[in-house]
């Protein structure tokens, strides 16, 4: 019998058959333009990227994958290239090709859904790679061949190539066929050499409180997208304006929004979701500098030298 892993505080989503067809009926109803979209960057800066040892940096390449590069290290989030999502095709191309990368070090996975680990993906990667795995997924990456896998459950930290890695709460769900609900654990990583928080796939819950508790952070990587509707999203998926309160809970100085405008996973848009996540910004009053969105494919190079007011 496999392990079945939890939320905090025993949150679950119990949505029926019978909500899913709700929603269907609803999405009829409510059609969306899709025509306006993210956009690419207009500078890609993918010869620099390969070649960088030093600097920091952090590039978005679509959904939640994001090259992060560190001390000569180089860090993927969740990293997925699908042109389609089961039936949906995907609604913008990633911010950077594949074979532009350059080799890849650690490989930090935040779940099992297909939006967040795609194998095909993972295949074309180079590089002498690491993997570190929400616990259950191990045996699933091994059966594949990939030997350097390490297994996480919330708390455990790690360290590689002088960096310290901790893998942390989030409030989710898994599954990857009919019979494996939630048989792996799903979360968050903080990079904590780099302060950096990858928040992972997650609705808003307490534990964003103690992770900023935890954690000194410089910038937290948040998901924004596909919250609509909320009745049904809500559990699963944080919105805008939970964002940013989950994102001043964090303690974080900056604010990178990830999650939208990829895939079509629920009934909200891309610029939707941008749209809100800057009322709420100025609603609150927060700095502008604070908030960094990045076009696909958008790099920041971080000086070290930022100071949050």
């Amino acid at each position: 019998m496999k392990n079945k892993y939890t939320n905090l505080d025993g949150i679950q989503n119990t949505h029926t058959f019978k909500d899913l067809l709700r929603w269907r009926r609803e999405r009829r109803g409510n059609k969306k333009d899709l025509a306006q979209q993210i956009p690419q960057s207009p500078k890609k800066e993918i010869s620099r990227l390969k070649e960088n040892r030093q600097h920091h940096s952090i590039t978005w390449i679509g959904h939640s994958t994001f090259l992060i590069q560190m001390g000569g290290c180089n860090i993927l989030t969740d990293p997925v290239w699908a042109k389609k999502m089961g039936l949906q095709k995907r609604l913008t191309d990633p911010g950077i090709p594949i074979s532009h990368l350059p080799e890849i070090d650690l490989v930090l996975i935040s779940h099992g859904h297909y939006d967040h680990l795609d194998f095909p993906s993972i295949k074309n990667l180079t590089g002498d790679i690491s993997f570190y795995v929400p616990a259950g997924l191990k045996s699933m990456f091994q059966k594949k061949g990939y030997e350097k896998v390490f297994e996480a459950n919330w708390w455990d930290k790690f360290t590689e190539k002088g960096l310290s890695l901790t893998f942390v709460p989030a409030q989710h769900w898994t599954r990857r066929t009919a019979f494996d609900m939630n048989t792996s654990h799903w979360g968050g990583w903080v990079i904590q050499d780099m302060k950096t928080g990858f928040a992972g796939d997650t609705g808003y819950f307490r534990g964003f409180k103690e992770i900023g508790d935890q954690f000194e952070l410089d910038t937290v990587l948040m998901p924004i997208g596909a919250y609509e509707p909320e009745w049904f999203m809500k559990i699963s998926h944080i919105n805008p304006e939970d964002a940013v309160k989950a994102f001043q809970e964090t303690k974080g100085a900056y604010c990178i929004p990830m999650h939208y405008g990829a895939y079509r996973l629920a009934d909200d848009t891309g610029p939707e979701a941008l749209e809100r996540l800057h009322k709420e910004w100025g609603r609150k009053e927060l700095k502008d500098h604070r908030l960094k969105v990045l076009l696909l494919g958008e790099t920041w190079w971080k000086s070290g030298k930022e100071q949050p007011q």
